[in-house]
């Protein structure tokens, strides 16, 4: 099969496709015939060598994917041939094959094609369990969500509104927040000209928001501190911006507030499986409703896998950038 390989670390010159094994089923894992997959940030820094592969996955890039079933281990039940389905995956999924176990398989929804199925894979389980699992998000609370045009972002905001809660959302250009208020955020701040702390305190009247969703990290930890109400809860999703920082804690001290950390890939896969159940729970109708949809930047064939990563790294995309595989090659 062909897959993408970094030929070691740096910029677009080690991305390479080549031939290599079909991956052969475990116990208790698909082999998938990948139609579309999509990419990830993960994905980028792996290309550069900030980003080290855990122990025991795939050293292939890659995520998430969709396709059909085509064979399976001995411990696999309830599964067809030629059936569709996506999920997340350890690695791998930049190729035409990959393994996905079967407790993280998920029927491609009504009305799906396989590109809008992978990129609804990750982003769903990372907003979910963001959101509501480790965020409590209800209806009638606010949340502040940044890098709220991406992939993840623009989930949060559907996921949000869907449940109904106030949207607050930062971007760095003015097209991404036409787009987020496309997509009915309630507020939507420019970083790069606006004070986004001030606005949310204007717009909660000093009050704050419970919850923020932060994929930056670092300079702007103590900011999202400042803008989160009494008993508030900030949830590390990214760290786009750093690993470490200075922050007052007394402030959080005094508003019992609340620091959580959120890594999907790093978990067991009993962890990941129930990540997995609580999404298809709480989600998968909506999604065969036609009620929350993937926002797609773009879609690349495997072989512009480049481009696609270039794009990615100009922070151009709004939304997932979803490469497709020739589905008629053997």
């Amino acid at each position: 099969m062909r897959a993408v390989i970094f030929e070691g670390s740096g910029g677009p010159e080690v991305v390479k496709l080549r031939e290599v094994p079909k991956p052969v089923p475990t116990r208790e894992a698909l082999r998938v015939k990948v139609h579309a997959t999509a990419l990830n940030r993960a994905d980028l820094l792996q290309r550069q060598g900030e980003y080290h592969v855990p122990e025991g996955q795939s050293s292939i890039p890659g995520v998430e994917i969709a396709g059909t079933v085509e064979a399976w281990g001995e411990d696999v039940k309830g599964f067809t041939r030629g059936q569709r389905v996506f999920g997340v995956v350890e690695g791998g999924g930049l190729a035409e094959y990959c393994l996905l176990d079967q407790g993280m398989a998920l029927p491609i929804p009504e009305g799906f094609d396989f590109a809008e199925a992978a990129a609804t894979a990750e982003s769903c389980l990372t907003a979910n369990e963001t959101l509501f699992t480790l965020g409590g998000l209800q209806r009638g609370q606010a949340v502040l969500i940044h890098a709220a045009a991406s992939s993840i972002g623009t989930t949060m905001v559907q996921m949000a509104r869907h449940v109904g809660a106030t949207t607050y959302c930062t971007v760095g250009t003015w097209p991404k927040m036409e787009a987020l208020r496309a997509l009915g955020a309630d507020a939507v701040f420019n970083y790069r000209e606006q004070d986004f702390v001030h606005e949310v305190l204007r717009l909660t009247h000093g009050e704050g928001v419970p919850l923020v969703m932060d994929f930056i990290g670092g300079a702007w930890l103590e900011r999202n501190l400042s803008v989160l109400g009494h008993e508030g809860c900030l949830v590390l999703v990214g760290l786009l911006d750093g690993m470490s920082t200075q922050v007052d804690l007394l402030r959080v001290v005094q508003r019992r507030l609340q620091v959580k950390g959120s890594s999907l890939r790093l978990r067991p896969m009993r962890e990941k499986r129930q990540v997995n159940e609580r999404f298809r729970q709480r989600w998968m109708e909506v999604l065969d409703r036609g009620e929350l949809r993937p926002v797609i930047h773009a879609r690349y064939p495997l072989e512009d896998v480049g481009a696609a990563l270039a794009e990615m790294e100009a922070n151009r995309n709004i939304g997932k950038l979803v490469l497709t595989v020739d589905a008629d090659r053997p």
